[in-house]
């Protein structure tokens, strides 16, 4: 059997090419005998090149090459054809294809894919967190959150939570009810990263009966009573001042102004 040897150069870490190449050799040997796969990655500067052509040429290897840089990518080619050694561009066409199209110049930077994928990744992480933390489950959650929301029901605590999580920030959500006591954690944390979420009685009134219509329940239940409403109001305002934390009211806010509120005065406190 034919032993087949690929070089695999990047000006990153190589992991498109290596990828590309073994769905090319599967269709062929699915089990990759007698297959040798080297990966060049962070590739550079010319010198490098030029090393990695004169090895292909000696054990006979295919170059396979995801160079961002026009530059580099070239001198590969020319170098290529010059030994006798056979290169194939990934990258080059889609990018000459795409700059055309656009007529604007690729930033010929190495590596942004795997930084975009480092930021989806923390965003999925942050989304995980607020799901796990949400609506004080578990306390724990406070000390290492970004972000610690308090208030009282229908504050829109948990969308403001989520919406934050998709800019990658780890929030959790507490709400404050007079019968039961606020996690000593509240207390732990820093002020400057917890805020509390007030709305007007009225306002808050009408939400809560909505909330009780569409439960399938009449709306005169305790809940939604304005003196039921003014009581918890006035623990929030007891428990914000113990924390010593700041206080938005979101009263007609959309939760994207809430949330902008918020990242601009977590930015101004660091």
């Amino acid at each position: 059997m034919k032993k087949l040897r690929f070089f695999v150069v990047s000006d990153s870490v190589g992991e498109t090419g290596e990828i590309a190449v073994k769905a090319v050799v599967s269709q062929f040997r699915p089990n990759f005998d007698q297959v040798d796969i080297r990966r060049f990655p962070h590739i550079q500067d010319m010198g490098h090149i030029e090393n990695i052509v004169t090895i292909a040429k000696k054990q006979k290897a295919i170059i396979i090459y995801t160079l961002v840089k026009k530059e580099l990518r070239n001198a590969l080619y020319q170098l290529g054809e010059q030994n006798g050694v056979q290169v194939i561009d990934l990258l080059g066409p889609m990018m000459d294809l795409v700059e055309k199209s656009l007529e604007q110049k690729p930033l010929e930077r190495p590596g942004l894919v795997h930084q975009l994928n480092d930021f989806y990744f923390k965003k999925v992480e942050a989304i995980e967190f607020a799901v796990k933390y949400d609506d004080g489950r578990d306390p724990r959650g406070i000390l290492l959150a970004d972000i610690v929301l308090i208030g009282v029901s229908r504050t829109s605590k948990t969308p403001l939570s989520q919406y934050l999580a998709h800019k990658r920030f780890k929030v959790a959500n507490v709400p404050l009810v007079p019968e039961v006591d606020p996690p000593v954690e509240l207390f732990l944390v820093d002020p400057k990263k917890c805020f509390g979420l007030v709305i007007s009685p009225e306002h808050l009134n009408n939400i809560r009966k909505e909330r009780l219509i569409a439960l399938g329940l009449t709306e005169d239940a305790s809940y939604a009573k304005h003196c039921r409403i003014e009581e918890e109001i006035a623990h929030f305002y007891k428990v914000v001042e113990q924390i010593g934390c700041e206080v938005i009211d979101v009263t007609n806010k959309a939760v994207e102004e809430t949330a902008n509120c918020i990242v601009e005065k977590i930015e101004q406190g660091k």
